[in-house]
């Protein structure tokens, strides 16, 4: 017989299954179908550009088909929503942005154009819920830009340009670093981790013109000098979790969807305990049922695993596991949520883990790995 409290613990937890169970019938339906991966790199050692592989959920097998194409710098991907345009970041000291078509027969990319982020060192792109409008990062400048998506997927210039101008504390990142950009799922805001401030920058967002004006309150705070560089919703909207590069850290937020406001929970080492190295915290991403959080580590490379509590929503450290690659700069969860894969900037070479559906935990099967020079990021698209 159930308790009183047990009937309560019961209602609180049952939202956040019935997510669950949402998110796993979607990702078996995905499981049918094989994926093209298009894989971003630096291209200043022998890569060319945005390289393409057939990833087949079945296996975890990625099965190289070619340089998908040349273009300069594609540290980071994006596919919009009707999966028929990449967008690549050229990460450049004269930054700019590169919209591509899709073959869907043979999955290779054709050039629409290619506009500037007004600042150098673009490293992050994000689209709005309508597909309309695409924020771009420029962590070199301290800005970021919106721009117009054209209904061909080409891109206009930038109708929104705002250069962040104050100074953080850390002595070897002075000044304004603007490292990602998401839109909220209603669409009324634009977050943006600036890792040179230790600030998730909020402004309201208006769809109609792509235009973007300081909220109130106008950011919520990573603690001094952490370095907050990226940062992922949770599934349930509530929440928001951030990575720290300098401090190598996972900062959890509670997300208020109506004022626009972050108010920061819990922050957490990424780092095993005893780590005494150089090591700088890179990616972070939520497992599809929303149960598990993970975050990479660049020096002690490994991607640290978390639990996330249920009911707080707050993270407990649980493995760290050896990512298998020298400087895991990002790495991704398949759209089946069975795999991590993850790219190896420094050693060449892509790793890929099975997950465990229940614990989260990683596998790794060093007969998948793929050797390319300095992938630093995938996006998947379903191939039709």
């Amino acid at each position: 017989m159930m308790t009183p409290s047990s009937i309560h613990l019961a209602g609180l937890l049952r939202p956040h299954y019935a997510l669950l169970a949402m998110v796993l019938f979607a990702s078996q339906a995905a499981s049918a179908a094989d994926f093209w991966a298009y894989v971003g790199t630096y291209t200043n050692a022998g890569s060319k550009g945005i390289y393409l592989y057939r990833f087949q959920p079945g296996s975890g097998r990625l099965a190289p088909a070619g340089l998908a194409v040349e273009t300069s710098n594609p540290t980071f991907v994006i596919a919009d929503q009707k999966q028929r345009h990449i967008y690549a970041v050229n990460e450049d000291a004269q930054g700019g942005v590169s919209a591509f078509t899709i073959d869907p027969a043979t999955g290779k990319l054709t050039l629409l154009n290619r506009v500037s982020t007004r600042g150098n060192g673009p490293c992050h792109l994000a689209l709005d819920r309508t597909g309309r409008w695409l924020a771009a990062a420029n962590y070199g400048s301290g800005s970021f830009a919106v721009f117009p998506v054209k209904d061909d997927g080409s891109l206009g210039e930038s109708v929104a340009f705002v250069q962040h101008t104050a100074s953080g504390p850390n002595v070897n990142r002075r000044g304004p670093h603007a490292h990602c950009a998401l839109f909220s799922a209603d669409n009324r805001f634009l977050l943006v981790a600036d890792l040179g401030l230790d600030h998730v920058m909020v402004y309201r967002f208006d769809p109609a013109t792509g235009a973007v004006t300081p909220n109130d309150p106008p950011f919520g705070s990573v603690p001094t000098g952490a370095g907050v560089r990226h940062f992922v919703f949770h599934p349930n909207g509530r929440y928001l979790y951030a990575v720290d590069e300098i401090q190598s850290a996972v900062t959890t937020f509670s997300w208020d969807a109506a004022r626009g406001a972050l108010e920061p929970l819990q922050t957490v080492s990424t780092l095993p305990a005893g780590f005494k190295g150089n090591s700088s915290g890179a990616e972070v991403a939520i497992g599809i049922g929303g149960t598990h959080l993970y975050a990479s580590n660049r020096g002690n490379d490994t991607i640290a695993l978390f639990s996330i509590d249920p009911q707080h929503f707050t993270v407990t450290p649980m493995e760290y596991t050896p990512a298998l690659v020298k400087t895991p700069r990002h790495f991704i969860i398949d759209p089946t949520g069975k795999y991590l894969l993850a790219e190896g900037q420094d050693s060449g070479d892509i790793a890929i883990f099975k997950l465990n559906a229940h614990t989260g935990q990683m596998t790794p099967d060093p007969r998948l790995t793929v050797q390319l020079s300095r992938p630093v990021c995938i996006v998947f698209v379903p191939r039709h």
